[in-house]
């Protein structure tokens, strides 16, 4: 019988956008896990060596939307010792993850904030410049931004990782993007000080600009630090699930973040994404009361349905 992982694998390293895939819903992914990979999840390095030496494969391949290699699962969940027994045994160092983000151990590793594991695989070999899965994928860069660990991002850095990587097709988020996303400014002043692009092109489905990331989440440090830098405080949202820094922070009822970028000069009008919504249409359907009133007395059109 197979050993059920204590944390339900789906819910280890999922994406950080506040949107679910509705296609995922309903997945069984407890009973599609071999039991190495389910051991080395939680860190129980006799059943894993106990395993190995039974003969299990330790590059079986991830099955379902959010399976993972044993080497990933005991990445992201910080267990080195396993680590290091599945890297002894043969364990494929930047093998692919499962369909959801397609996370090698190194991205897994790095966003987690486990540098011990991140210096381990690097010594192993793990490849910096691999790209983002096109579905919710990372590069090892971008997934540490969005953990906001300084230390594990000057680390890549230095072993090539390229700063301005382009992100996923879908879900994706450059560096800067994912820094501002977390709201960790000494990694996004890091980037700034090393190149990284504020105002990059978004791709067409839930991508945000930096300001957007910072403006949805509420960070409004981030967002004074990329209004002081240039960012383009009216830039188009993308198409699918789409904002204006403007409307992302009206969706969000974030009173404090809406009044900076109507000082910074955000238009009020624009409509965003496939829904087509103003920034008052988001704060009324949303119910933020307060947002509503002080779009109105800026001059919105009370057009919320």
């Amino acid at each position: 019988m197979n050993h059920v992982p204590a944390s339900t694998p789906g819910s280890v390293n999922q994406p950080s956008f506040e949107e679910a895939d509705e296609n995922s819903e309903g997945i069984d992914e407890e009973n599609i896990w071999v039991p190495l990979q389910s051991a080395s999840l939680e860190g129980d390095l006799p059943l894993v060596s106990s395993l190995l030496a039974q003969g299990a494969d330790p590059n079986e391949p991830p099955k379902g939307w959010y399976g993972k290699t044993a080497l990933q699962a005991a990445a992201i969940n910080g267990h080195l010792s396993v680590v290091k027994k599945l890297l002894n045994s043969g364990a494929e160092v930047d093998a692919p993850g499962g369909n959801n983000g397609g996370r090698t151990a190194l991205t897994l590793a790095s966003g987690a904030g486990h540098q011990d594991i991140v210096n381990e695989l690097l010594a192993s070999g793990a490849d910096v410049k691999i790209p983002a899965h096109r579905y919710m994928g990372r590069t090892c860069l971008q997934a540490a931004a969005e953990g906001g660990n300084l230390a594990i991002v000057k680390r890549l850095m230095k072993e090539g990782a390229e700063i301005n990587a382009p992100p996923a097709h879908n879900l994706g988020m450059t560096a800067v993007q994912a820094a501002a996303w977390g709201g960790h400014l000494e990694v996004l002043n890091f980037f700034l000080e090393q190149g990284g692009l504020v105002n990059t092109p978004l791709m067409r489905y839930r991508g945000v600009t930096a300001l957007q990331a910072a403006a949805l989440r509420n960070h409004l440090d981030v967002l004074e630090r990329l209004l002081e830098v240039g960012a383009e405080v009216n830039a188009q949202g993308s198409y699918y699930h789409g904002y204006t820094a403007l409307c992302a922070a009206a969706e969000g009822g974030h009173l404090e973040i809406v009044q900076r970028l109507l000082r910074a000069g955000a238009d009020m009008q624009i409509a965003s994404g496939n829904k087509h919504w103003t920034p008052i249409q988001a704060a009324n359907f949303r119910g933020h009361e307060e947002v509503v009133e002080v779009l109105k007395k800026a001059g919105a059109l009370d057009s919320a349905k």
